[in-house]
């Protein structure tokens, strides 16, 4: 089998999340640890315990996912040893793109961390000076969310945002812009509209001043090319060499994320298993709406570890 690894984004977190993967996993302790000397503040503490507005705020919920992530990775190094699944490709939503870079060796963990931080603190600073949304968009094509951002944006900003999986995309824009579009939707042949419990328009013109700043704070950040191709969420197409990882992840800030194409560039190109590492499962319940029947383990516990460990042991 061919593998590849997933990473999720923002949206993935909730309070209690990989706390018994640190518990069980030194390897993952230390990640935590860490973290937490870097940033400053009990970032763990926050993950484990909470509150649950603490660690959805944007500044926060970020660099917690990263790191739950890469925490949880460095688990299944620590258990599996030579019987980790070896991976073809790997890939990231949005945040998780920053995860999957690591993963792949393109950075370290450290300035990853550093980036991902800027990151939050950028998008939660530029959702505070222009308010904005997002809607989940359910049953239409990407022809029929042009069509109706045009109509409900009445000439303010209102973009697609994530093309997550067929019949599901989301839009991102001004408030009033997302009010209309929820309210209109349905005259599109649209099944459902679900505003996103957001701090702003992420992946929109909005979110500009936050790419000006990552530009500038990524620009001294070493990269190196990916040891394994980690498929960019801006073209859906293998990262190359480390300026152009820089433009992609700025770019990324306010374009939309293919997170479709880039599961079918996966599949159309070998890979034929996935592993969706770090918390939640978001990921699986789109790559099964991309391609149903896919196969996909989420390890997002120290009981999905084990079960690894069991299976490489047969």
């Amino acid at each position: 089998m061919t593998a590849a690894l997933l990473f999720p984004g923002q949206g993935a977190q909730q309070v209690g999340m990989l706390a018994e993967v640190a518990e069980a996993s030194p390897a993952a302790r230390a990640l935590f640890r860490l973290a937490d000397e870097q940033l400053g503040f009990p970032l763990s503490r926050v993950c484990f315990e909470g509150p649950a507005e603490r660690l959805n705020a944007t500044d926060v919920c970020q660099p917690a996912i990263f790191v739950s992530s890469a925490a949880t990775l460095a688990a299944m190094h620590e258990a599996l040893g030579d019987g980790l699944p070896e991976a073809a490709m790997m890939a990231g939503l949005s945040l998780g793109e920053y995860t999957a870079l690591y993963a792949a060796d393109a950075i370290d963990f450290a300035p990853a961390l550093e980036l991902v931080a800027q990151r939050g603190r950028f998008m939660q600073e530029a959702a505070e000076a222009a308010p904005g949304g997002m809607v989940s968009i359910l049953g239409l094509e990407e022809d029929q969310v042009a069509a109706l951002c045009a109509a409900a944006g009445d000439g303010g900003v209102l973009v697609p945002a994530n093309f997550n999986s067929p019949g599901q995309i989301v839009i991102s824009g001004e408030l009033a812009a997302c009010e209309r579009a929820e309210a209109m939707a349905g005259d599109f042949g649209a099944r459902g509209a679900v505003r996103l419990q957001v701090a702003g328009a992420f992946h929109s013109p909005m979110m500009a001043t936050a790419a000006a700043k990552l530009a500038e704070a990524i620009e001294p950040v070493e990269f190196r090319p990916p040891r394994r191709p980690v498929v960019a969420n801006v073209d859906a197409r293998p990262h190359e060499g480390a300026d152009r990882i820089k433009r992609r992840l700025v770019e990324q800030v306010t374009s939309p994320v293919r997170w479709n194409e880039s599961v079918r560039y996966m599949l159309d190109n070998g890979v034929d298993s996935f592993y969706e590492v770090g918390p939640g499962k978001v990921l699986t319940g789109l790559l099964w709406r991309i391609e149903r029947g896919a196969a996909c383990r989420c390890v997002n516990s120290a009981d999905a570890v084990a079960k690894l460990v069991g299976e490489a042991a047969r």
